[in-house]
């Protein structure tokens, strides 16, 4: 009986965690700022694409750490762009983002461990020259 009543009163005063609709959990997620990838066509460096990233982690999966290994997810984006470039074939202003995830995703693995990172979301593309780039 006691317990009822402080649970009723917690609840009144705002001391209890909100109820979530549905009972689903926020997802977690872990931004990466800024990182210049390259755009190779035959076999030169045409443009720079500034991309920013967000890491949608699993259940379970501790932000914090995933957080502090923010320099590990963006030097083995810069590696993997130098290695197989993402590069859209007629678009030098913006790198194709299934192949761009699909690697941070690989990595992801080697970095975070296992089933850590849920999904990667390509946030922003910003090319740094906007103009004059299209191959034809």
């Amino acid at each position: 009986m006691i317990r009822r009543s402080l649970l009723t009163a917690a609840a009144a005063l705002g001391l209890a965690p909100p109820a979530h609709a549905g009972g689903e959990e926020e997802e977690a997620s872990v931004s990466i700022a800024g990182v210049g990838l390259p755009v190779i066509a035959d076999g030169r460096l045409r443009n720079y694409v500034f991309v920013t990233l967000r890491l949608h982690l699993a259940r379970g999966a501790n932000a914090a750490v995933i957080r502090n290994k923010d320099a590990f997810f963006r030097d083995a984006l810069v590696r993997a762009a130098h290695r197989t470039p993402f590069t859209v074939a007629d678009d030098w202003t913006r790198l194709d983002p299934r192949t761009l995830a699909a690697a941070l995703m690989q990595a992801s693995t080697r970095i975070a461990g296992a089933r850590q990172v849920a999904r990667v979301e390509i946030v922003s593309q910003s090319p740094r020259r906007r103009t004059g780039v299209r191959a034809s």
